[in-house]
């Protein structure tokens, strides 16, 4: 799925994403990462939802954002309220929802200078 370009003015920007790999700015990843509008962590540990714990949540806590969208793989899936613990604590607006979704949303929110990251599992 190619995304289509958008006027942000956001240091990383997806491009296209399909099952098992991502393009951000014209760089392809085939792994988990997070992005936001100027932070890339293309490492980040969790290859599925049940993989995920308190530690892969704490990028997040040191960004200036508002809300986090969790691309889940392929299929959507919902996290048990224990599981984002440290985000809403921290009062994190958290949304889940498959990888693509999760693309689109980012790309949508970026466009209009949300303060948005996403964590997307690959």
């Amino acid at each position: 799925m190619s995304l289509a370009e958008d006027k942000s003015i956001a240091t990383y920007q997806i491009n296209a994403y399909s099952p098992g790999k991502i393009t951000i700015n014209n760089a392809v990843f085939m792994q988990s990462l997070i992005i936001s509008a100027d932070k890339l962590w293309t490492s980040w540990r969790p290859r599925s939802v049940a993989d995920l714990n308190d530690l892969d949540w704490e990028p997040f806590l040191t960004l200036p954002i508002e809300i986090i969208l969790l691309g889940t793989g392929e299929k959507s899936m919902i996290l048990r309220a224990n599981q984002m613990q440290p985000l809403l604590q921290k009062q994190f607006h958290v949304e889940c929802m498959s990888t693509s979704a999760a693309c689109r949303t980012y790309t949508a929110l970026i466009a209009e200078n949300r303060r948005v990251a996403a964590g997307l599992i690959i």
